[in-house]
C-alpha cells in the first residue's frame, strides 16, 4: 500500500498540474471508486463540476483538492490507486500504460481543454469522495476533511507535536511498530518505512511503548522523517507498476532498503543476516544483533 512519500509524490504532481484549473465534467466510470460518498455517483460528479481545485494538501495516507472554501475531493489510493494526468483525449498519446485504461474509475476534463485527471485503481480499495471541510482539531486555523478529522497529523507536518507524541506513546502499552501503525497516534507511517525507521534507530520492533525512554522516541520519530525524506527524493518506494507518478513514473527507493523485504540478507551496518517475523497477518523485518529482541516484548 502507498505510504507517506507516496502519496506526497502524487500530491505535489498535483499541485503542479491540476491546481487551479477549473473542472468541466466528471464520469464515474464505477461506482465502488465513490462508495464513500454518500450521496452517489451522480452527487459526487455534481459537487464536483464547475469548482476550481485550489493547492492539495495530505494528512498521512490521505490527500485532498479543497475548492470552493469549504470543501475539498478526498483521495485515499487504497493498495493500488493510481491519480494520473493525461492528455485531453482518451486513449492519446501519453505516458500512461495502455493495459492500466480499462481500470479506469473516476476521470475530471478541465475546462481549459488541459490534460484531464484520472484515477485509475485496478483493485479498488481506494476511493474519491467530496467532503466538507472542518476545523483541524490538531493544528489552529487549518481545516481538513471531517472523514479524516481523527486522523492524527504526520511527522513531517508543521502540525506534528514531538512532545505530545511521546505522551501518548508511552500510554499505549504495546510495541512500537504496532503503535507507528496507528493512525490516531501518528499518520502515513506504514510497513515498510516503520521497519526501516526502527532499524535506524537500533529498536526492535516489539519494544513496549511504556518503556521508550524520550531519548528513544526522539530518535524513532527523526528516523521516520530521515528515511521519508530520502524516500521522497526518490520519488517513492515501487515493487511494481502500481506505485506511480502522477506522470506514471515509478520510484526507485526499494534499491535503499536496508531491512524491508530483505529477510536472509546480510544487514548493511553489521552483516548478521536479516530477520523476518510474522506480524499483524504480514511481516516485521529486524537486525537481530542492530535491534536486540526484547525479552518480555509485545507480540
Amino acid at each position: 500500500m502507498p505510504e507517506l512519500p507516496e502519496v506526497e509524490v502524487v500530491r505535489s504532481g498535483l499541485e503542479k498540474w491540476v491546481a487551479g484549473r477549473t473542472v468541466e465534467s466528471v464520469e464515474v466510470l464505477h461506482s465502488r471508486a465513490t462508495r464513500r460518498h454518500g450521496e452517489g455517483p451522480a452527487d459526487f460528479a455534481a459537487r464536483l463540476t464547475g469548482q476550481r481545485l485550489e493547492v492539495p494538501r495530505r494528512r498521512g495516507k490521505y490527500l485532498w483538492l479543497p475548492f470552493g472554501g469549504d470543501a475539498a475531493l478526498l483521495a485515499h489510493l487504497g493498495m493500488s490507486g493510481q491519480l494520473l494526468v493525461g492528455d485531453a483525449e482518451l486513449p492519446s498519446d501519453q505516458p500512461v500504460d495502455p493495459a492500466q485504461l480499462k481500470h479506469l474509475r473516476v476521470r475530471l476534463r478541465f475546462a481549459d481543454g488541459g490534460g484531464d485527471l484520472r484515477f485509475v485503481d485496478q483493485r479498488t480499495f481506494g476511493h474519491l469522495m467530496v467532503d466538507d471541510l472542518v476545523p483541524d482539531a490538531f493544528a489552529e486555523g487549518l481545516t481538513v476533511p471531517e472523514a479524516i478529522k481523527h486522523i492524527a497529523p504526520d511527522p513531517l507536518e508543521d502540525a506534528f507535536d514531538g512532545e505530545a507524541f511521546f505522551r501518548r506513546l508511552r500510554a499505549k502499552h504495546t510495541g512500537i511498530k504496532r503503535a507507528l501503525l496507528d493512525q490516531s497516534l501518528i499518520s502515513g507511517v506504514g510497513n515498510i518505512y516503520a521497519d526501516e525507521a526502527l532499524w535506524r534507530a537500533k529498536l526492535h520492533w516489539a519494544r513496549r511503548t511504556e518503556a521508550l525512554t524520550r531519548a528513544e522516541t526522539t530518535a524513532v520519530i527523526d528516523a521516520v522523517r530521515e528515511v521519508m525524506a530520502e524516500a521522497l527524493r526518490a520519488g517513492g518506494t515501487s515493487f511494481d507498476s502500481l506505485y506511480v507518478n502522477v506522470n506514471g513514473e515509478s520510484g526507485y527507493f526499494d534499491r535503499s532498503l536496508n531491512v524491508y523485504g530483505r529477510a536472509d540478507q546480510p544487514c548493511n551496518r553489521c552483516g548478521t543476516p536479516i530477520r523476518r517475523d510474522p506480524f499483524m497477518n504480514r511481516s516485521a523485518y529486524s537486525c537481530p544483533v542492530c535491534q536486540p529482541r526484547p525479552r518480555h516484548g509485545h507480540y
